[in-house]
């Protein structure tokens, strides 16, 4: 039996959570992101995107291309509130339901067509989003998770696409290689090389080739380029928490160890965010004392996985609670409430500098241990296992980064 795999999509989330607010921005161009010139786009409607906006791109640019656009800041936590809503929309309807990141989502209505058709059920489930949310959201339905992704692409704005069984290929032929995923900018200028530019011509490559020009990666992408694709559903869970926790070997009141500790942890659970595609919206630090009288605080904030928003949270939480001054025996960091999401969240408040540092430092952490950089102020847990591996060069110092975020 065939799979029935549904991509939801909601259409510009951050400009259409914008027009619900506003509704004077309906129609207009606006662009979200970092309203200085150091600042990045992270939503661009689709008025803006015809003068050739879009994410990612400096706000300085995207100024000089649409200068009459309404440029906005952005306010993550009313973006998380709609998020949140329309996963309890989708969660309630369908049986299976992964929610890729803050307004992205898969669910799989396998064996459902036995009951009323699963393109109907998807297409009364996509107007109860709208209808119950006030956000235009699209949708793809086809065997696989790929193919119902370019197919939601395809149907945008505020639109739906089936793609019924045994036509993947046909369906996919005529399009740019670009819109299968995981093929970037380097990956298309290395197919316009080779001359290929549509999917229809990936079809024709012997596999060999492709493995031979992109390493593994080659058949990955030559399979989805023919409609193939076994990735599953991971199914989706509201709540999360990662954590970390020091008991020191002798108790101690030494507020620099201390507040060492707690930043180092901070720093570790904010890489561990990142690198599992998870954002937070909720802190708590905990402190035992040497009776053994436990304490913690917590506190609620945007979803972020940026140490810049995490670590300075986190060391206030510390000074809050720590009033006894007493021996301390224990500390520990959470994050909770997480949910899936890119790091593009915070880009609200970066600039391409801060977001290609954090790219580097994950980068060297992912190959080489995720103690093998870290910040100038935590150098005195550089050595200790802070909720991670210890340090992996075997007595080699880790690379020392001191970075000042204007």
């Amino acid at each position: 039996m065939n799979k029935n795999i549904l991509h939801l999509d909601l259409d510009t989330f951050f400009v259409s959570c914008e027009r619900l607010i506003n509704s004077k921005l309906i129609g207009k161009p606006v662009i979200v992101g970092g309203t200085g010139d150091r600042g990045v786009v992270s939503a661009a409607s689709y008025e803006s995107r015809k003068f050739g906006v879009h994410s990612g791109m400096p706000i300085k640019m995207a100024k000089q291309l649409c200068p009459q656009a309404f440029y906005i800041r952005g306010n993550a936590g009313i973006y998380t509130k709609y998020s949140k809503q329309v996963t309890d929309i989708l969660q309630e309807q369908v049986p299976i339901l992964e929610k890729a990141s803050v307004d992205e989502f898969y669910a799989d209505l396998t064996g459902m067509d036995r009951f009323f058709g699963c393109y109907k059920f998807a297409k009364e489930l996509r107007y109860k989003v709208i209808k119950e949310s006030g956000l235009p959201i699209s949708f793809g339905l086809s065997i696989n998770k790929t193919v119902s992704k370019v197919a939601t692409n395809e149907a945008k704005p505020d639109s739906q696409l089936k793609v019924d069984a045994g036509f993947e290929k046909i369906f996919l032929q005529p399009l740019s290689i670009k819109k299968i995923p995981m093929v970037g900018e380097k990956t298309f200028r290395t197919f316009c090389n080779l001359g290929v530019k549509n999917i229809g011509l990936v079809q024709q490559m012997p596999v060999e080739m492709m493995i031979s020009v992109f390493g593994k990666n080659g058949r990955i992408i030559w399979e989805r380029a023919n409609g193939i694709d076994r990735t599953p559903i991971i199914q989706y869970h509201e709540r999360k928490s990662i954590s970390s926790e020091r008991t020191y070997g002798r108790d101690t009141t030494d507020i620099t160890k201390l507040k060492t500790t707690i930043h180092a942890m901070a720093e570790n659970l904010a890489f561990q965010l990142r690198s599992g595609n998870k954002l937070t919206s909720c802190i708590t630090v905990k402190v035992r004392y040497s009776d053994f009288q436990t304490y913690s605080k917590q506190l609620k904030i945007p979803y972020t996985a940026a140490d810049h928003n995490l670590i300075p949270q986190v060391l206030e939480l510390f000074d809050k609670l720590y009033s006894r001054r007493l021996l301390i025996r224990l500390v520990g960091v959470r994050f909770s409430g997480l949910t899936e999401g890119h790091y593009q969240i915070d880009l609200f408040e970066n600039t391409h500098r801060t977001v290609n540092l954090y790219k580097a430092m994950d980068a060297i952490r992912i190959k080489y241990g995720d103690r093998s950089i870290m910040r100038a102020a935590t150098m005195g847990e550089g050595s200790r296992t802070i909720g991670g591996q210890g340090n992996p060069f075997n007595g080699q110092p880790p690379i020392v980064l001191a970075h000042r975020h204007q």
